[in-house]
Formats: C-alpha cells, sequence, structure tokens
C-alpha cells in the first residue's frame, strides 16, 4: 500500500519538453564538438558515432532545427498558458518565472545563510537558481540558433550581412554553446544531482514530484500558499515504482555521465586543436 507523499511540480508536457532538451542537447554538443575537435582522436571518435565528419554536420545541422523548432512550441505553449484576462498574475505571480525583486532579496540571503549569517529563505515554487538556469536556456536558444542558422546557410546569410559578420557569428555560436555546455555540464549537474540534498539524482524533471517533506524544509512559501488555498491535497501523489525509478536512475545518470565524458574530453584535447 502506497502513501501519497510527494507532491506534483511538473506536467507530463513540461517533462517531455526536459527530456527533449536534454536529448537535442547533448546530441548538439556531441555533434558540434566532434567537428570542432576533429584534429584529435577524441574529436575523430565523436565524428565516427555519428557516420564521419560531413554526416555530423548534417547531425548538428538538423537536429538543431529540430531544436528549434522546439524552442518555437515552447514560447507558444508560453502565450497559451498566459492568462490575457489577468495577465499580471501569469507574469508576476508567484508561479511565472519571470525574475521579482524577491529572487534578488532571496539571493543575498541565501548567501548570508551559506555562511552562517542569517536564516535560509523561505523560497516559493521556483528558486532564483531554478530561474537563472531557464532564462540562460532561452537566451541561449536566441543566440545559437540565429548565428547557427547564419552559419548552416552562409551565401544566403552573405546577402543580407558583410563576409566578416559570419566570422562573428562563428565565435559568438561556440563561445555560447561552450559556455553552456559548461554550465549545464557542471554547474546544472552538480545542483540537480550532486548536491547532499538530492543525492543520488533530483527526479523531479523525470518523474514529475519530489518529497514532500524536502519540499517544506526547501520551499516553505511554496507548501503555505498551496495549504492556505486547499490546493496542496490536489497535488499530492503516490511514489513511482521501483520499476519506473530505476529507469529515471539509468535514463538520468546516462545524460550525466555523456555530459562529464564531452567536458573532460574538451578540457583534456583542448591544447591539441587549432582555435
Amino acid at each position: 500500500m502506497t502513501t501519497k507523499n510527494r507532491i506534483k511540480r511538473f506536467t507530463p508536457l513540461q517533462r517531455l519538453s526536459h527530456i527533449f532538451l536534454m536529448v537535442t542537447f547533448l546530441i548538439q554538443s556531441a555533434s558540434g564538438l566532434g567537428r570542432m575537435y576533429m584534429e584529435t582522436g577524441f574529436g575523430q571518435r565523436l565524428c565516427w558515432i555519428f557516420g564521419g565528419y560531413e554526416a555530423t554536420r548534417e547531425v548538428h545541422l538538423w537536429v538543431g532545427i529540430v531544436m528549434l523548432g522546439g524552442f518555437v512550441l515552447h514560447v507558444s505553449y508560453l502565450l497559451i498558458k498566459i492568462d490575457w484576462m489577468n495577465p499580471s498574475k501569469s507574469l508576476i505571480g508567484p508561479d511565472s518565472m519571470l525574475p521579482r525583486t524577491a529572487d534578488i532579496k532571496e539571493f543575498f540571503q541565501h548567501v548570508g545563510w551559506f555562511f552562517g549569517l542569517r536564516k535560509p529563505p523561505a523560497f516559493d515554487r521556483w528558486g532564483y537558481w531554478e530561474k537563472f538556469d531557464y532564462w540562460a536556456v532561452f537566451w541561449g536558444m536566441v543566440v545559437i540558433g540565429i548565428t547557427g542558422l547564419l552559419l548552416a546557410w552562409p551565401i544566403a546569410a552573405s546577402r543580407i550581412m558583410p563576409g566578416w559578420g559570419l566570422n562573428v557569428a562563428l565565435w559568438v555560436h561556440r563561445i555560447e554553446a561552450l559556455l553552456a555546455m559548461g554550465h549545464v555540464f557542471v554547474i546544472h549537474f552538480f545542483i540537480a544531482h550532486l548536491r547532499r540534498h538530492n543525492f543520488p539524482m533530483d527526479r523531479a524533471m523525470l518523474e514529475g514530484s519530489v518529497d514532500l517533506g524536502d519540499a517544506q524544509h526547501e520551499r516553505p512559501a511554496w507548501i503555505g500558499r498551496l495549504e492556505e488555498s486547499g490546493s496542496l491535497e490536489g497535488l499530492l501523489v503516490d511514489t513511482a515504482a521501483p520499476g519506473q525509478q530505476a529507469v529515471y536512475y539509468i535514463f538520468g545518470y546516462a545524460a550525466v555521465v555523456a555530459g562529464l565524458f564531452l567536458l573532460i574530453g574538451a578540457l583534456v584535447y583542448s591544447p591539441y586543436i587549432t582555435w
């Protein structure tokens, strides 16, 4: 007999979107690094996975287009979710991902708590670091997407911009991609899975729910708001079956291992490539 000891945080569509982003991001990272590091054994092995240097370019191009298509769908989803009769509730309410002044206060209070100087902040549904992650991806998709399209069709791009602009686009594309990989493979992986609070893995984005006790401890403002509105009970769910949890762990850690492999390979072989 199971008890409802978890609280729902993400819908099936949101979880599917995260899986889509995770898979496409890893493919883009591997194919991009493969071409960038083609002069090294690391890059040649990555290109071999995709069928060679030219095939890797095609994979990078078309998976990138699919990724941009998913981004357009996500923006459409956001526009549909806004309550246009009362937009302020959707845009600046506690369930919104838009930054608020409270996030700045919570950040400094959190830093003070790290050093034992202040009490921990009472987070609501979203912490400031989650909003940073979200908007970093949002911004990155725009920058990488635009520069990637210019580089994919350089002749067409040269009709609307000077040739040196393509060189700038190449470096912006590379730098933004490397920043994104560094952030995801180091900071995001650590926060999501390797913190003592979440170890061995935060299953929230795969299972769609989090432990109720953990949520009460880390996000008391969110739980208190749900209790006050009477909606907490409707969000309580059972823990996933052991078999499902095993699938989540295998899939999640396969992504972590793949990301760390790409990160370590990029660092180890960086002295051997021509920038």
